[in-house]
Protein backbone atom coordinates (compact mmCIF):
# COMPACT_ATOMS: atom_id res chain seq x y z
CA UNK A 1 0.00 0.00 0.00
CA UNK A 2 2.76 2.63 0.68
CA UNK A 3 4.38 2.02 -2.52
CA UNK A 4 1.19 2.65 -4.26
CA UNK A 5 0.63 5.94 -2.79
CA UNK A 6 4.50 6.70 -3.25
CA UNK A 7 3.94 6.02 -6.77
CA UNK A 8 0.78 8.11 -6.71
CA UNK A 9 2.30 11.14 -5.13
CA UNK A 10 5.37 10.50 -7.27
CA UNK A 11 3.18 10.47 -10.75
CA UNK A 12 1.03 13.77 -9.40
CA UNK A 13 4.02 15.91 -8.56
CA UNK A 14 5.81 14.93 -12.45
CA UNK A 15 1.98 16.18 -13.39
CA UNK A 16 2.47 19.34 -11.85
CA UNK A 17 5.97 19.89 -12.81
CA UNK A 18 5.33 19.35 -15.85
CA UNK A 19 1.73 21.84 -15.74
CA UNK A 20 4.22 24.38 -14.28
CA UNK A 21 6.78 24.47 -16.92
CA UNK A 22 4.42 24.25 -19.62
CA UNK A 23 2.69 27.36 -18.06
CA UNK A 24 6.07 29.32 -17.74
CA UNK A 25 6.88 28.42 -21.50
CA UNK A 26 8.65 31.48 -23.15
CA UNK A 27 8.28 30.96 -26.94
CA UNK A 28 9.97 33.66 -29.36
CA UNK A 29 7.90 36.09 -31.17
CA UNK A 30 7.70 36.61 -34.93
CA UNK A 31 7.54 40.56 -34.70
CA UNK A 32 6.53 41.56 -37.84
CA UNK A 33 8.89 44.38 -39.34
CA UNK A 34 5.81 47.27 -40.47
CA UNK A 35 7.01 50.17 -38.49
CA UNK A 36 3.20 51.49 -38.01
CA UNK A 37 1.77 48.10 -36.48
CA UNK A 38 0.82 47.67 -32.99
CA UNK A 39 1.11 44.16 -31.52
CA UNK A 40 -0.73 42.32 -29.30
CA UNK A 41 1.29 42.49 -25.49
CA UNK A 42 -0.47 39.58 -24.93
CA UNK A 43 -1.35 35.98 -25.53
CA UNK A 44 -5.24 35.15 -24.96
CA UNK A 45 -8.50 36.20 -26.65
CA UNK A 46 -9.87 39.37 -27.39
CA UNK A 47 -13.26 39.97 -25.13
CA UNK A 48 -13.45 43.89 -24.93
CA UNK A 49 -12.89 46.29 -27.59
CA UNK A 50 -14.10 49.79 -26.86
CA UNK A 51 -13.82 53.54 -26.23
CA UNK A 52 -12.87 54.55 -22.70
CA UNK A 53 -10.88 56.39 -20.43
CA UNK A 54 -7.96 56.13 -18.83
CA UNK A 55 -6.90 59.05 -17.30
CA UNK A 56 -3.79 58.50 -15.59
CA UNK A 57 -1.20 58.29 -18.88
CA UNK A 58 -3.53 58.48 -21.71
CA UNK A 59 -5.12 61.68 -20.22
CA UNK A 60 -8.64 60.64 -20.99
CA UNK A 61 -10.79 59.09 -23.61
CA UNK A 62 -9.15 56.53 -25.63
CA UNK A 63 -9.52 52.88 -27.50
CA UNK A 64 -9.29 49.80 -25.35
CA UNK A 65 -8.91 46.03 -26.21
CA UNK A 66 -9.08 43.79 -24.00
CA UNK A 67 -6.75 40.11 -23.79
CA UNK A 68 -8.12 37.35 -21.11
CA UNK A 69 -5.63 34.85 -20.63
CA UNK A 70 -6.59 31.73 -19.47
CA UNK A 71 -4.29 29.12 -17.22
CA UNK A 72 -3.32 27.54 -20.73
CA UNK A 73 -1.99 30.67 -22.10
CA UNK A 74 1.64 31.91 -22.05
CA UNK A 75 1.97 34.43 -19.86
CA UNK A 76 4.89 36.54 -20.85
CA UNK A 77 3.60 39.72 -22.19
CA UNK A 78 5.68 41.79 -25.18
CA UNK A 79 5.50 46.00 -25.65
CA UNK A 80 3.03 46.77 -28.56
CA UNK A 81 5.51 49.23 -30.33
CA UNK A 82 9.03 50.47 -30.12
CA UNK A 83 9.53 53.57 -27.85
CA UNK A 84 10.45 54.84 -24.58
CA UNK A 85 8.38 53.38 -21.24
CA UNK A 86 7.72 57.06 -19.70
CA UNK A 87 5.32 55.98 -16.92
CA UNK A 88 5.12 53.04 -14.33
CA UNK A 89 2.36 52.99 -11.78
CA UNK A 90 1.72 49.96 -9.87
CA UNK A 91 -1.92 49.46 -7.82
CA UNK A 92 -2.47 47.50 -5.07
CA UNK A 93 -6.34 46.20 -5.14
CA UNK A 94 -8.29 42.91 -5.09
CA UNK A 95 -7.98 39.95 -6.86
CA UNK A 96 -11.34 39.23 -8.54
CA UNK A 97 -11.90 36.83 -11.23
CA UNK A 98 -10.24 37.59 -14.59
CA UNK A 99 -12.73 36.50 -16.10
CA UNK A 100 -15.03 39.42 -15.28
CA UNK A 101 -14.16 42.26 -17.62
CA UNK A 102 -14.53 45.13 -15.56
CA UNK A 103 -11.44 43.36 -12.83
CA UNK A 104 -9.18 46.15 -14.28
CA UNK A 105 -10.37 48.82 -12.26
CA UNK A 106 -10.63 47.86 -9.20
CA UNK A 107 -7.80 44.15 -9.08
CA UNK A 108 -4.34 44.61 -8.82
CA UNK A 109 -2.31 46.38 -11.79
CA UNK A 110 0.12 47.64 -13.38
CA UNK A 111 0.01 50.57 -16.00
CA UNK A 112 2.81 50.92 -18.20
CA UNK A 113 2.99 53.73 -20.71
CA UNK A 114 5.04 53.95 -23.99
CA UNK A 115 5.62 57.15 -26.09
CA UNK A 116 6.31 54.79 -29.59
CA UNK A 117 9.31 56.15 -31.62
CA UNK A 118 8.45 58.75 -34.08
CA UNK A 119 5.05 59.44 -33.02
CA UNK A 120 5.78 62.28 -30.58
CA UNK A 121 1.73 62.96 -30.08
CA UNK A 122 0.84 59.36 -29.35
CA UNK A 123 0.69 57.49 -26.59
CA UNK A 124 -0.16 53.67 -26.05
CA UNK A 125 -0.93 52.02 -22.58
CA UNK A 126 -0.97 48.46 -21.25
CA UNK A 127 -2.58 47.28 -18.09
CA UNK A 128 -0.99 44.24 -16.57
CA UNK A 129 -3.97 42.58 -14.38
CA UNK A 130 -4.18 39.86 -11.46
CA UNK A 131 -6.88 37.72 -10.95
CA UNK A 132 -8.13 35.52 -8.86
CA UNK A 133 -5.44 32.92 -9.58
CA UNK A 134 -2.94 35.65 -10.60
CA UNK A 135 -1.37 36.94 -7.51
CA UNK A 136 1.94 38.53 -8.54
CA UNK A 137 2.70 41.25 -11.50
CA UNK A 138 6.48 40.76 -12.32
CA UNK A 139 7.18 43.96 -14.55
CA UNK A 140 10.79 43.87 -16.49
CA UNK A 141 10.28 47.50 -17.85
CA UNK A 142 10.80 50.02 -15.99
CA UNK A 143 10.33 54.20 -16.54
CA UNK A 144 12.99 55.12 -18.95
CA UNK A 145 13.94 52.16 -20.62
CA UNK A 146 13.78 51.90 -24.71
CA UNK A 147 11.71 49.16 -25.66
CA UNK A 148 11.75 47.38 -29.03
CA UNK A 149 7.96 45.90 -30.30
CA UNK A 150 7.55 42.92 -29.36
CA UNK A 151 10.41 42.82 -26.63
CA UNK A 152 9.53 41.06 -22.42
CA UNK A 153 8.09 43.29 -20.88
CA UNK A 154 6.66 41.53 -17.73
CA UNK A 155 5.34 37.78 -16.32
CA UNK A 156 1.80 37.65 -15.21
CA UNK A 157 1.58 34.19 -12.96
CA UNK A 158 -1.06 32.28 -13.90
CA UNK A 159 -4.35 33.54 -15.47
CA UNK A 160 -4.87 37.14 -15.64
CA UNK A 161 -6.02 40.22 -18.06
CA UNK A 162 -4.09 42.52 -20.37
CA UNK A 163 -5.69 45.59 -21.84
CA UNK A 164 -4.52 48.11 -23.96
CA UNK A 165 -5.15 51.75 -24.15
CA UNK A 166 -4.54 53.69 -28.14
CA UNK A 167 -5.34 56.81 -29.22
CA UNK A 168 -8.76 56.87 -30.84
CA UNK A 169 -7.48 57.52 -34.54
CA UNK A 170 -5.32 53.98 -34.04
CA UNK A 171 -7.19 51.64 -36.65
CA UNK A 172 -7.92 48.39 -34.87
CA UNK A 173 -7.49 45.21 -36.60
CA UNK A 174 -8.79 42.28 -34.37
CA UNK A 175 -12.50 41.31 -33.53
CA UNK A 176 -13.97 40.09 -30.59
CA UNK A 177 -12.88 36.53 -29.87
CA UNK A 178 -9.95 36.55 -32.01
CA UNK A 179 -6.74 34.33 -30.25
CA UNK A 180 -4.02 36.72 -30.20
CA UNK A 181 -0.34 35.59 -29.97
CA UNK A 182 1.71 38.12 -27.51
CA UNK A 183 4.31 40.11 -29.67
CA UNK A 184 3.22 38.82 -33.02
CA UNK A 185 -0.62 39.63 -33.72
CA UNK A 186 -0.97 42.80 -35.07
CA UNK A 187 -4.18 44.32 -33.18
CA UNK A 188 -4.12 47.92 -34.34
CA UNK A 189 -1.85 50.49 -36.40
CA UNK A 190 -1.02 53.99 -36.74
CA UNK A 191 -2.37 55.87 -39.62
Amino acid sequence: AAGAMFLGLAALWFLFVLFTHYFFRDPDPRVPTDANALVSPAHGKVDVIDESAEPEFMGGPCRRISIFLSVLDVHVQYAPAEGRVTFFKHKQGQYLNALRTDCASVNENVLLGFAPTGRPNDKVGVRLVAGVIARRIVPWAAAGDEVARGERISLIQFGSRVEVYLPRSAKIKVRLGDKVVGGETVIAAFE
